[in-house]
């Protein structure tokens, strides 16, 4: 991270004369288990990664902000108050967080602003939520704006909800601000409290393979999942005036009403259960220090996601059953939003070399295509370090 940041730190010597007041690295983020559970109030186990974005942040003496994207080339310029969205697209996650200031009371200073970074962009690590939280953060500190983390958070995911128009949930922006080196967080997506677990295996890495399929279908098939998901809760909501989300739902009330429910409507509901269940259970894995418990779970998370809720793929269930096969896997599964994106598997550090071969060649055979691996590292959020000298 040191040599990004130093790359920034140069780069706004280079365009501005001068050097930056700040730098500040925001990282993308994993999730280990918990998937499609934020929008039903469930559990999730995220960890911040050592791929980043790094913001190379000054003051300007006038109202104008000046936005430099290192890996696209571009510049933008905007002044403050005045906020459209731009058909470069990569500066509405700045902007959409400059809006959320100034409709929050919070109003920066201009500024110049040199960012880039090595998230890869679509392998479902959040390059989007460091852009937003990492400025949002960086703003906060350059100008004594006073706003504590969780407010930070919360204004991330309304720049982008009502921004840049993606109706994102809450935890990769959470991940993002709140991350620590060698521990997950299991997030509460109802209460927003959440506690860490300890994840300090030096001898286990965490692999993201990217399938190349684009997620298609993800959208519009992830606003089917939530209707029906809410469809459920209608259901159980008659029988238990209690439940107003599948957080409240419970296996047994579940099957004391299968014949009530449409048979699909039945399998997303008692995915959702049963994940909430296993990102619990997972905790209890990871306090013990039992890896192997650990990823039976994401194995049964994912059989769940490809049967139950129906979100996989072809090409993620390759990548998924060729990972089981190879050495030094303890569990593997899709993550994301599902139809396309990556896997996520945890395997022994000496066993990945091995792992990258043999689950390249299996989804070659099978798909005419190499994945891309990305072997990642449990680190913090997002924080400031000191430009040089």
């Amino acid at each position: 991270m040191e040599a990004l940041a130093a790359l920034m730190d140069e780069k706004y010597r280079k365009r501005f004369g001068q050097a930056p007041d700040l730098l500040v690295v925001s990282p993308g983020r994993v999730n280990l288990i918990g998937e499609h559970t934020d929008y039903n109030e469930g559990f999730v186990l995220p960890g911040a990664v050592d791929k980043a974005i790094v913001f190379a942040l000054g003051r300007r003496a006038d109202g104008h902000c000046h936005l430099l994207s290192n890996d696209y080339g571009q510049e933008f310029r905007c002044e403050l108050g005045s906020f459209n969205l731009s058909p470069l697209h990569w500066p509405n996650y700045l902007l959409g967080v400059m809006d959320q200031l100034v409709k929050a009371g919070r109003q920066p200073g201009g500024f110049n602003c040199v960012f880039g970074g090595n998230i890869p962009i679509g392998a479902g690590m959040s390059s989007s939520a460091a852009i937003e939280a990492g400025l949002a953060f960086g703003l906060n500190e350059l100008f004594g704006l006073g706003l504590d983390r969780l407010s930070l958070v919360k204004l991330s995911q309304k720049a982008e909800n009502e921004f840049v128009g993606v109706k994102c949930g809450i935890m990769d922006q959470f991940i993002n601000i709140h991350g620590r080196a060698k521990s997950v967080l299991r997030l509460d997506c109802r209460s927003l409290e959440f506690e860490y677990f300890p994840f300090e295996r030096e001898d286990v890495r965490v692999v993201v393979t990217d399938t190349l399929v684009r997620r298609e279908l993800a959208g519009s098939e992830y606003n089917v999942r939530r209707r029906q998901c809410e469809e459920g809760v209608g259901l159980l909501a008659k029988h238990y005036p209690g439940v107003r989300s599948l957080r409240d739902a419970t296996l047994e009330m579940l099957a004391g009403h299968r014949d009530e429910f449409d048979p699909v409507v039945f399998r997303r509901c008692d995915y959702v259960v049963r994940e909430n269940l296993r990102v619990v259970e997972a905790c209890r894995a990871l306090q013990a220090g039992d890896l192997k418990a650990f990823g039976a779970l994401m194995n049964a998370s994912h059989l769940g996601l490809k049967n139950d809720y129906e979100v996989s793929s072809p090409e993620l269930d390759t990548l998924v059953e060729a990972a089981l096969t190879a050495p030094g896997v303890f569990g593997s599964r899709m993550m994301g939003a599902g139809f396309g994106g990556c896997t996520i598997s945890l395997v022994e550090a000496d066993a990945v070399p091995v792992f990258r071969e043999s689950v390249a060649a299996e989804y070659e055979k099978a798909v005419g295509r190499t994945p891309k691996f990305y072997v990642v590292a449990i680190e913090a959020g997002t924080r400031i370090v000191e430009p040089r000298g």
